[in-house]
């Protein structure tokens, strides 16, 4: 019985296994080539089977769909292409019923300019002007106001800002804000007004039945008084005066307050990127968000040595802040784990998003990633705190990578210059029937994904959907009540080893070997293995990269 199920605990969100859905490539329920309500509604008992506790779904929300859906041209509606409202009702009430809550994302740092404030605002509605950040440019070469007001960068590439034409003589007027693409222009967060209109937006997906909300760009939304330069500060590493302010917090505070008015309460997780690592438990305090994602693992190499270094950070900071860890191998930003891992990585950092930049690559070993993206999966089901699970993962799919230009729809390859590929490749709707390849998706899918297809798999004790299903399995009856997690500081070179005491006694030992053969302790049972040959085997074959296996040693 999932945490769901049980109805009761308000705290399930501190052990779930969330499943994160981009809708337009989850499911095509109407065959237009574009995943919706109904393929997502269709399929939910596939996600009950995996064994899932939650499904989060990426912005469903009427939009233009310059950048999937995060630029928001109405809060409180669902965009046509997936559905309606009353069937996003009907979906909710069918995954409660399935023991599965439901998160949506929540976009408040930014709008579509297709917004009807933004177009207010175009049109000179001073009111609406003053919800977002429009401001004078700077003295230029070619005259008054020619020159962005400051240097900010936008994440997408190019200036964060876009100059506007006056409505009332249509000559060039002032400039505003974008941290992301043109088309997503910047609220501006010291306007009540703004405030307001998010919170009351939350309150109408609560009432829907919405069980809480993953939070887009949380460490955006408050920028610093007066705008200042950046002065070339990288917001990844560096403070910022577009991100991370202090005044953020204030919006947060608001927010749990009315989550927590709520029976059960509402939970809210952050995606958060701060520069600093002291401020990210300023995120998670007793009275803002709940949780925040723990993002190393999508940059982290594969060596023990690293894993074990990022694995003890993200437990200490849910010791300091008391924050469940939230353990992601990939999501709808970063390239696909089985890709990053099937390359040759160096000590610290793995291959992850920012390997775009050193676009076009070698050819990936995908064997080897998908041996390693399998420990991996098993590595952080066994760690305590939250796991998720993105659409696709639980098939092993590869990172789509020589999707054709025309093809690609990613802002970010667009305003690179085709430079950097975007995020493309790791949208490809799934495979579910094993036809090959399914004729009309919005990205199409490449030659042999048909072998990777839910129904392909079903039933094979060998397939990554079978490992994923046996995994979360054990994850719910052993691992999410165990005890806290111990290193075994005495095993072999090559294996990251620790255990855990599960509720019924004994110890559940967690082994991913990176390098060299590793005899089991005396006396051990293995009860899951990476590779079911595997299974209850003493010692591992000499091609040991990234084995893992669960062992249970009796009291």
């Amino acid at each position: 019985m999932s945490s769901a199920e049980t109805g009761t605990a308000s705290d399930w969100w501190r052990t779930a296994v969330v499943y994160q859905v981009l809708l337009r490539s989850f499911a095509d329920g109407d065959g237009d080539g574009v995943g919706d309500l109904a393929g997502l509604r269709a399929r939910l008992p596939h996600l009950a089977a995996l064994g899932v506790d939650a499904v989060w779904v990426n912005p469903w929300y009427p939009s233009p769909m310059v950048d999937a859906g995060y630029d928001v041209a109405d809060y409180r509606d669902v965009d046509p292409a997936y559905g309606t409202l009353e069937e996003a009702r009907a979906f909710v009430d069918e995954a409660h019923a399935l023991g599965m809550r439901v998160l949506l994302d929540v976009v408040p740092n930014h709008t579509s300019d297709a917004h009807p404030w933004f177009r207010a605002a175009l049109d000179g509605d001073e009111s609406a002007r003053a919800r977002y950040l429009f401001r004078p440019g700077r003295d230029g070469d070619d005259g008054p106001g020619a020159e962005p007001p400051n240097d900010w960068d936008s994440s997408f590439r190019g200036p964060a800002w876009t100059r506007s034409t006056d409505p009332a003589t249509g000559e060039p007027g002032e400039w505003y804000l974008h941290l992301f693409a043109p088309e997503q222009p910047d609220l501006d967060w010291s306007n009540p007004q703004v405030h307001a209109e998010l919170l009351d937006v939350l309150r109408f997906w609560f009432d829907l039945g919405v069980d809480g909300f993953r939070v887009d760009v949380a460490h955006g939304l408050a920028k610093a008084a007066g705008l200042p330069d950046a002065e070339g500060a990288d917001r990844r590493t560096q403070a910022h005066p577009g991100w991370d302010q202090d005044e953020v917090h204030d919006v947060y505070r608001a927010w749990r307050a009315l989550a927590d008015s709520y029976d059960p309460p509402r939970v809210f997780v952050a995606e958060a990127w701060v520069a600093r690592r002291e401020r990210l438990p300023l995120y998670v305090r007793p009275d803002e968000l709940h949780a925040a994602f723990a993002f190393e693992p999508l940059h982290v190499a594969w060596r023990e040595g690293p894993w074990r270094r990022v694995v003890e950070r993200e437990l200490a900071f849910s010791a300091a802040s008391g924050a469940p860890s939230s353990w992601v191998l990939t999501n709808h930003d970063v390239v696909r784990q089985v890709t990053r891992y099937a390359r040759q990585q160096p000590e610290e950092k793995g291959g992850n998003e920012w390997e775009r930049a050193r676009w076009p690559l070698s050819a990936p070993d995908l064997e080897l990633g998908r041996r390693r993206a399998r420990a991996a999966h098993l590595l952080v089901a066994a760690l305590p705190g939250v796991l998720y699970v993105y659409l696709g993962e639980e098939l092993g799919l590869p990172e789509v990578e020589d999707l054709p230009a025309a093809a690609r729809v990613d802002p970010i390859f667009h305003r690179s210059g085709g430079t950097d590929p975007g995020r493309d490749g790791s949208r490809v709707p799934l495979p579910w029937t094993g036809e090959e390849p399914v004729a009309g998706t919005w990205l199409p899918q490449p030659p042999g994904w048909g072998a990777l297809a839910a129904a392909v798999q079903e039933g094979d004790p060998s397939s990554v959907l079978s490992l994923y299903r046996a995994s979360l399995g054990l994850r719910r009856r052993l691992w999410a009540g165990a005890g806290p997690l111990v290193w075994d500081d005495d095993a072999p070179a090559g294996v990251l080893a620790f255990h855990r005491a599960p509720q019924d006694g004994g110890l559940l030992h967690s082994w991913t070997t990176f390098e060299e053969p590793a005899r089991l302790p005396d006396g051990a049972e293995v009860l899951l293995a990476s590779r079911p040959e595997l299974t209850g085997a003493g010692v591992l074959p000499p091609d040991t990269t990234a084995w893992w296996r669960l062992v249970h040693l009796p009291s």
